[in-house]
């Protein structure tokens, strides 16, 4: 009896092992293919660079040579209005660290202007990474009290809303990352992929463990901000409709439409939503996604008057 029980207890521990492994590869595969799809010819993404953490881009490259980072400040696709020091900060996807890291520089740069500093975070703040908590706890903390801060809602956001509402939506969260969430709210992540009754007990923790505070940060996340002649969203805009008309669907989830139309509309578009090998900045938008949760790299640009530079974490 006492065999039976060791080995039923080993084999228990190889499961959890296993499952670990693979819930955590599989991870790491779905976010390389997003990462890999960005890099595809015709995805506008641009290649690799490893430069210094203050790297500046160039503006409206042709359509067929992207922006790579630059070595100082140039010239910027759009305006900011006189006295606005402005940094809009890519997907940060559960790396509290990395957003406490690149805040400090953030803050070190913002003290060397007497403009009033403006913040704003592009969604996906949770998802992948394990501190999506402490990355909403800083936040909402005193510490972004001297910026003018603006939060947009990203797909990832909106996916823990609906698992909040349901607990049916749970495995399709957990498709992207959504277990990681779970576990930094101190919620065991159930080991199924389709809806069973694990799910159903995880939801109910989860709406007993979420924070009110952090429910109604989640309810108040901006879909869109318009600051001078830029646009902020996270994933992007459907091509040929104003910045007012946009949907919340393609502010969310749009990607090649967006990514590879050829004109600018009304503003210049300042989004994440898909990692890329750097920074990139043309006519018609910016993207700071750097793959934070996969490369380890956190960028935010910074946008003063007519001047365009980034902060990155590495």
């Amino acid at each position: 009896m006492a065999r039976q029980s060791t080995a039923r207890t080993v084999a228990q521990k190889l499961r959890r092992t296993w499952f670990k492994l693979v819930s955590e590869v599989g991870e790491r595969v779905g976010y390389a293919y997003d990462w890999t799809k960005a890099r595809l010819p015709g995805a506008g993404q641009m290649p690799s660079s490893r430069r210094a953490e203050q790297v500046p881009a160039q503006s409206q490259p042709q359509a067929t040579s992207p922006s790579i980072a630059g070595s100082s400040s140039d010239a910027a696709p759009a305006h900011l209005p006189d006295g606005v020091l402005l940094y809009a900060v890519g997907d940060v996807h559960g790396r509290a660290d990395l957003l406490i890291s690149l805040f400090a520089r953030i803050e070190e740069d913002a003290a060397k202007s007497e403009a009033t500093p403006h913040l704003v975070m592009l969604g996906d703040y949770i998802d992948r990474g394990f501190q999506s908590k402490q990355v909403i706890d800083f936040l909402m903390s005193d510490r972004l009290s001297r910026f003018e801060t603006y939060f947009i809602k990203g797909n990832h956001e909106a996916a823990l809303m609906n698992f909040l509402e349901s607990a049916e939506r749970g495995p399709e969260w957990a498709n992207y990352g959504g277990r990681e969430t779970l576990v930094s709210y101190g919620v065991r992540p159930p080991r199924s992929m389709t809806m069973n009754d694990e799910w159903v007990e995880a939801h109910r923790q989860f709406t007993e463990k979420f924070p009110e505070d952090h429910l109604h940060f989640m309810r108040a996340l901006e879909l869109s901000v318009r600051l001078g002649d830029y646009g902020f969203v996270h994933a992007g805009t459907r091509p040929g409709r104003s910045f007012e008309e946009q949907q919340e669907q393609d502010l969310l989830w749009i990607r090649e439409e967006f990514l590879n139309a050829p004109g600018r509309d009304d503003v210049v578009v300042v989004h994440g939503h898909t990692p890329a090998d750097d920074a990139y900045n043309d006519h018609r938008r910016i993207n700071v996604d750097t793959g934070a949760y996969f490369s380890g790299r956190l960028t935010a640009v910074r946008l003063e008057q007519d001047q365009i530079s980034f902060l990155k974490t590495r």
